[in-house]
């Protein structure tokens, strides 16, 4: 028998075969023992998923369950245009028991395929690292096709429909964003080696928080992590440095704009207005200013502790930007996702999927920038900027199988009190109930689905039933703290782990790259998170959510 050793543990690769259709077997039968064979069946052949055999019905644009009313009746990418509703309810009045049925009859153990892929990207690296690093990628399909098979053969039609919506309107204008922002910032150059002083770094810090908002976290944390790294090349003390970094540009910088984080962009394509965001600018400025002065008194600390052995300043190189053409594509990803905001010129029918033609409109100008960023810019600079595609290509990767395995984890969200988490939708009551638990399940299971899931848990709890855009709008107008609660949570508590947002994976790459001994997860868990950023997240709910 084959065998791959990796880290501290043994992958058997006979084994591995039987695991795959021994899984599927298990959840097939207990999906139609839970539905019912002939009820699961007959009624999707006869009734629900009948909504979505016919391409060019009113239906076909709604999603059951995953998306649920919070995916669908307009979803991300349908029309909103004033005036659509009245049909849209028409069509569609008879239809929403039939997607709440969905998350109703869905058992918990349905999302096991979603918390076996986090828990892979949690423990995979740590227990077995040459293995998850060569075939992450099959680690993720695995998951994938766990859940996908069994789904579709109990649901047919409106499981093909369910997963052909979360990646056209959810996956793929995510990933093309993070693209298209990875591509054109790391063609930006900044030579010249700065002294790594305090005040530099704070410098750095409070420059790489202003950006991230504008440029993405993915954006601002690959234009500055080189920099920084090298102005602290000779110093001995520097993993404070790359901790705070990830705390302040790869998460709670993203705070303002749905260009800035990815949960708050996949809130943009569920109808939350594009400089809504900005009404957690007051939590945002709390905590990054609290960050900004602990790093500057411990960094000052550290830098005096080790200054007899710094070898003195030389001469220093000019600082310049090479590559600064790429502020102009950085600016067309903006455009685009701004034009997507307010133009709504209809929509188009893709395997029975309603897409907006701005969602269309916006994802050809972010890839037309990235490709634009790709030709202009010289390969050298890239080279020089030590750029790579693995950090978006390992996103692009473990993200399909994340929204792949979390439809059900929607769809029984969506299904509120009928649903198998009622008890604990029943527990989440105030706003700091939503702060921690969108924040707590941020730090481990990624923070963008984490933050889709609330937001559909927030809108089945307050508005059941309701066409998503209308829900979202009565949201921001009647319970917005709630809002502010999971969009909050979901931003700064990315921060607690590695795994809680998608720049922090590529962050701790490119600084053990650079020879930066970073801790290991639970170490960055252990030592910085919970010490540093727990008290301050009680701090934010006395605060701002009490």
């Amino acid at each position: 028998m084959k065998a791959v050793s990796g880290g501290s543990g043994i992958y058997h690769i006979g084994h591995a075969r039987l695991v795959l259709p021994a899984l599927l077997v298990l959840l097939v039968v207990g999906m139609l023992a839970l539905t019912g064979p002939s009820a699961a069946l007959s009624q999707a052949s006869s009734g629900e998923l009948s909504l979505y055999a016919d391409a060019g019905t009113g239906g076909e644009g709604k999603s059951p369950g995953a998306a649920s009313e919070g995916h669908d009746a307009v979803g991300a990418g349908h029309s909103a245009e004033p005036g659509s509703h009245d049909a849209e309810h028409e069509s569609h009045g008879g239809e929403h028991g039939d997607h709440a049925n969905l998350g109703a009859r869905l058992p918990l153990w349905s999302t096991i395929p979603f918390v076996g892929i986090l828990l892979s990207i949690a423990l995979g690296p740590l227990l077995a690292s040459h293995f998850w690093h060569k075939h992450f990628p099959k680690v993720s399909a695995f998951w994938a096709l766990v859940f996908a098979i069994p789904f579709v053969i109990i649901f047919k039609s409106a499981g093909v429909h369910e997963i052909l919506h979360i990646y056209l309107i959810d996956y793929f204008p995510f990933i093309i964003l993070l693209w298209a922002l990875f591509t054109a910032s790391g063609g930006i150059l900044l030579r010249g080696t700065p002294a790594g002083t305090p005040k530099v770094n704070l410098l750095i810090l409070i420059i790489g928080t202003l950006l991230a908002s504008w440029i993405g976290t993915t954006g601002a944390s690959m234009l500055l992590i080189r920099p920084i790294l090298r102005a602290n090349e000779k110093r001995r003390t520097k993993i404070h440095i790359v901790i705070f970094f990830i705390f302040l540009v790869s998460n709670i910088g993203g705070s303002l704009t749905p260009l800035g984080d990815p949960p708050l962009f996949l809130g943009f394509l569920h109808h939350v207005p594009f400089f809504w965001t900005f009404n957690i600018f007051p939590h945002m400025a709390f905590v990054v200013i609290i960050l900004l002065a602990a790093f500057y008194v411990c960094d000052t600390f550290l830098y005096r502790r080790e200054q007899a052995d710094l070898p003195p300043l030389g001469k220093p190189e000019p600082l310049r930007l090479e590559g600064t053409h790429n502020f102009l594509f950085l600016g067309g990803v903006l455009g685009g996702v701004l034009l997507s905001g307010f133009w709504k010129p209809g929509d188009v029918n893709i395997l029975g999927i309603h897409v907006g033609l701005q969602s269309i409109a916006r994802d050809v100008i972010l890839i037309l920038m990235g490709i634009l960023s790709i030709v202009t810019t010289r390969k050298k600079t890239r080279r020089d900027n030590e750029f790579t595609w693995f950090p978006i290509v390992e996103v692009a990767y473990l993200f399909a199988g994340i929204f792949m395995t979390i439809i059900p984890a929607l769809a029984i969200l969506k299904a509120g009190a009928e649903g198998a988490l009622a008890p604990l939708l029943a527990a989440v009551q105030t706003p700091a109930h939503y702060f921690w638990i969108t924040g707590g399940l941020s730090s481990f299971l990624d923070n963008a689905p984490t933050y889709l899931t609330f937001f559909n848990s927030a809108l089945g709890k307050f508005f059941t039933g309701m066409p998503e855009a209308e829900a979202v709008g009565h949201l921001i107008k009647d319970q917005a703290i709630y809002l502010k609660a999971i969009s909050a949570g979901a931003v700064f508590m990315g921060a607690n782990t590695y795994i809680g947002n998608a720049p922090n994976f590529m962050v701790r790459s490119i600084a053990e790259e650079a020879g930066v001994k970073m801790p290991s997860f639970f170490g960055y868990l252990i030592k910085f998170a919970i010490p540093i950023l727990v008290p301050l997240f009680v701090l934010v709910t006395l605060v701002f959510f009490r």
